[in-house]
């Protein structure tokens, strides 16, 4: 069984005339998240780095969505250089997307993990799960943290949009949010057609101000 890699670097995206263009997160980027500095200052407050939680906390999150897509995708995933306690809460994250796997029986995989480009609008992304659940086609985002947030619906619905670009037909999208610790809770977010068609205009609008502050740089 294949491995898969255990650090992946950074995915960049190119246009078929090898012009390099954002990804979907890097464009959200731009958006103000006012919350983060309370945040910050609140561990700071508590005496803990914020950069090595930060750090140790993304770290567990790569892994368990690994766990997840590499069973999918059939390959055996590389824990090597992780501690034994992310490996613990990575498969925290693990078990609770195969419990709601449960009741959401995934049909048939189309793909994990893979990139794509919009020629159209300029932007890549990666699409975490395409699937087939009861014979709709859709594309399953996955998060790890304290829930599923406003953002998000803008990171899917322009995931979305590169699906369709490249004639995946798309009829659900769903958010899951797969806790590491017992301090965080699974949920998760189906878009309604509202959701959707105003994430995507968000998303054109942070891409349309990334791309107008790129030329005046």
């Amino acid at each position: 069984m294949p491995k898969s890699n255990k650090h992946k670097a950074h995915t960049r995206y190119y246009l078929a005339d090898k012009t390099l263009v954002p990804g979907v997160t890097t464009v959200l980027g731009i958006l103000n998240k006012p919350a983060l500095v309370p945040w910050a200052n609140k561990l700071g407050l508590e005496g803990i780095d914020v950069r090595k939680y930060v750090d140790d906390k993304a770290d567990i999150g790569t892994l368990g969505h690994a766990f997840v897509t590499d069973k999918l995708a059939c390959r055996e995933t590389d824990t090597t250089d992780y501690t034994a306690n992310q490996i613990d809460e990575a498969q925290n994250c693990a078990l609770s997307f195969w419990e709601w796997e449960k009741t959401n029986h995934i049909e048939e995989v189309g793909f994990v993990e893979k990139p794509l480009v919009s020629e159209a609008y300029k932007f890549g992304g990666t699409e975490d799960i395409y699937c087939k659940i009861n014979g709709l086609w859709e594309l399953i985002d996955l998060k790890t943290g304290k829930g599923i947030y406003e953002e998000h619906s803008y990171q899917v619905a322009a995931l979305a949009n590169l699906l369709e670009e490249h004639k995946h037909q798309v009829n659900r999208i769903r958010v899951l949010n797969i806790p590491r610790t017992e301090d965080e809770g699974f949920a998760e977010m189906i878009l309604t057609e509202k959701q959707i068609t105003i994430g995507w205009r968000i998303f054109l609008n942070c891409l349309d101000t990334y791309y107008a502050k790129k030329e005046g740089a």
